[in-house]
């Protein structure tokens, strides 16, 4: 099916970047028309006169926004951990409270609703860090993959295309404490059993299957390069020295920083992408971008549980391609994530620009869709998946601002039109087929009672 769309302003990929970078051009151009084709981008034009036919896009179009690191059920904790003092590890608390009372249904219900508030803000492709995998008593389910089933059928009705990074989480400390309570959902045994209920996953068009090792913490030094033998080439995402603890741990354990740990086991490399990273020693750094490893930030997860702020422009410099995610969903704007990579360096050393606008938008949308394992998506150039998000430069934030400062202006609330692969999926920004705010309601009611 043809389609025209007509954007007063549209972000390209830069003109003089090969296809497979898809490098985002340095500033926003006029007046473009958009032509898709069968979910695909088959011609750009720029400075072009609106045809009767195409839909118009007032305001800034951008590329599809890749949110590469979620934990859909998190949504539910969202005003309700902030009160009194704590670290992540109290946070956690709370979060396995919840994560001990979802089942298929209520899950699906859940990751829906979070989804769709996702595509209202311009999200087009989620990964979804996914370890809730068992009943609550840890015994698998009928189908051992009903919550990952779920989470996938989840991500269509909310009209996103999504990469389920099913993840294995064996122990619950790097000295090999064996999973007790909720965790007990997360685990699998060891690499065989979790390799057995991996490979019964099967990817459907809008969702592709990867994989995930929780951390060091989660996967004993000994499963590590088989693990990674198993999953070359496919998208495999973990975190990675969220908190300090993490490392003082892994070097009391092993005697190296939990980055040259999975160095040593092959872990890292192109399709592997290290979630947090937030503290690295230099020659972490280096080896990161050394191997090409690709880097997740998640600012406002990392400022909500008080984790610190990561060595970002370092890890660019070093070769890492850097990503954004939402994680808990504190905060659902990738648009404030990539911000927050510049404001967050600004604080750290107390300069000012680090980070040009179409480096933090190419790291929204194309570094993020690549991470997750579609290197067709992330940019509006011919051939690409027809992903189109435009965000609307008359409101309250962004009334003055020229399009490409938009970036630092504008919010997921300023999103009023998402295209996926060619269809449209909000419009005047309205989700056309999840009342988002209902859907949520109910759904987080169900899984806290309140």
């Amino acid at each position: 099916m043809s389609r025209r769309w007509f954007a007063e302003y549209a972000w390209l990929a830069d003109a003089d970047s090969d296809g497979a970078t898809g490098a985002t051009a340095a500033a926003p151009v006029g007046d473009v028309l958009v032509e898709v084709d069968a979910g695909r981008i088959s011609s750009v034009t720029v400075g072009a006169t609106a045809p009767p036919d195409a839909v118009r896009l007032p305001g800034l179009t951008v590329p599809g926004l890749a949110n590469a690191h979620s934990h859909a059920f998190h949504r539910a904790l969202r005003g309700r951990t902030h009160g009194g003092r704590g670290d992540f590890w109290s946070w956690r608390d709370r979060m396995y409270e919840v994560a001990g009372r979802l089942d298929p249904d209520t899950y699906l219900a859940l990751a829906r609703a979070t989804y769709a508030e996702m595509a209202l803000t311009g999200v087009t492709c989620v990964g979804e860090f996914h370890y809730l995998h068992h009943g609550p008593d840890g015994v698998p389910y009928a189908d051992p993959n009903a919550m990952g089933v779920a989470l996938v059928e989840a991500a269509a009705q909310a009209g996103v295309r999504l990469t389920l990074l099913d993840t294995l989480y064996l122990t619950a400390g790097v000295d090999g404490t064996p999973l007790t309570g909720t965790q007990r959902r997360f685990g699998d045994g060891d690499v065989d059993g979790w390799s057995t209920r991996h490979d019964a996953l099967r990817a459907r068009p809008h969702a592709r299957i990867g994989a995930a090792l929780h951390s060091v913490r989660a996967v004993p030094a000994e499963f590590l390069a088989t693990f990674a033998a198993r999953n070359e080439g496919v998208p495999l995402h973990l975190h990675l020295s969220e908190q300090r603890a993490e490392n003082v741990a892994c070097l009391q354990r092993h005697g190296r920083t939990p980055t040259q740990l999975l160095a040593g086991s092959g872990v890292l490399g192109p399709s592997t992408t290290a979630v947090h990273a937030t503290h690295l020693t230099d020659a972490d750094v280096a080896l990161l971008g050394r191997t090409g490893t690709g880097v997740c930030l998640c600012p406002t997860t990392e400022r909500d549980l008080a984790d610190g702020i990561g060595p970002a422009r370092a890890l660019a410099d070093a070769g890492s391609p850097l990503s954004l995610g939402s994680d808990s969903h504190a905060v659902i704007d990738l648009f404030e994530e990539a911000r927050a990579v510049e404001l967050d360096e600004r604080l750290r050393t107390e300069r000012r620009g680090h980070f040009t606008a179409a480096e933090l938008l190419h790291a929204a949308t194309a570094a993020g869709h690549a991470a997750l394992g579609w290197p067709d998506a992330g940019r509006i150039a011919v051939g690409a998946r027809a992903d189109l998000v435009t965000v609307a430069l008359d409101g309250v934030r962004t009334a003055g601002v020229p399009p490409v400062g938009a970036l630092f202006a504008a919010g997921g609330a300023d999103v009023t039109h998402v295209v996926v692969d060619g269809r449209p999926v909000v419009r005047d920004g309205r989700h056309v087929s999840v009342d988002v705010p209902a859907a949520l309601r109910d759904a987080i009611g169900a899984v806290t009672g309140c």
